[in-house]
Parts: structure tokens; C-alpha cells; sequence
């Protein structure tokens, strides 16, 4: 590996993508070259923090960062037999527990 110049896809400038940048890139298995300078990924990080985005937006039409409704099953409790919503649809072969008996449950198998 050596040392590549490569163009900011923002800002059109030249900047060196180094061999260590490369391994380290190569280490956490991106396989992609950054595509924008230092200078405008810290922009663009300052920018996502200071509007509450945080994390990666993916483009206009992306709905990371918003929370989606999870979809909840209805299912009886194989403890106390109450009827109850759970957030994953019961396949019949493993019992299905509201959410107080899965805690008491829970706390029975707790080490501590």
C-alpha cells in the first residue's frame, strides 16, 4: 500500500488518503475510500451533531434517526394465561409470557 491522493466530493479539493489510513480503514473492513476531506467530514460531522441527526443520513429520502412504531403480536401468557401484546410473533413452540412474568422469571435467574 502507499499513500493516495484523492478529491473531495464536496469541496473538489486534493487530500492524501495515507497508508495508515488505509490500514486502519482496512482493519474495521471498510471497503470504500473516504470520499471527502478532512475538513468537510468534520464540517459534516459538526453539522449532523448541531441538528440532532448523530449518526449516518444515507440522503434526503432516509429515515434513519426516526423512531418506527414496533409492531406488537397479541399472544396469552403461558404463566398466568392474561392476554398480552408482545413485540415478536409467538411460533407456538416456546412459551410466551407478559411482561410481568417474563420479569419475575428474569429475576429468578438472576446471579446476583
Amino acid at each position: 500500500m502507499s499513500d493516495k491522493t484523492l478529491t473531495c466530493r464536496d469541496c473538489g479539493a486534493s487530500f492524501v488518503f495515507t497508508e495508515s489510513e488505509q490500514e486502519f480503514y482496512s482493519s474495521k473492513g471498510f471497503t470504500n475510500e473516504p470520499s471527502r476531506c478532512p475538513e468537510c467530514r468534520a464540517a459534516r460531522k459538526q453539522n449532523q451533531a448541531s441538528s440532532g441527526g448523530g449518526g449516518f443520513s444515507g440522503g434526503s429520502s432516509s429515515s434513519f434517526g426516526a423512531r418506527r412504531e414496533r409492531q406488537m403480536f397479541p399472544a396469552v401468557c403461558a404463566q398466568c394465561g392474561q392476554e398480552t401484546q408482545v413485540p415478536f410473533e409467538p411460533r407456538g413452540d416456546r412459551p410466551v409470557y407478559c411482561s410481568a412474568c417474563f420479569e419475575s422469571k428474569r429475576s429468578d435467574r438472576s446471579p446476583w
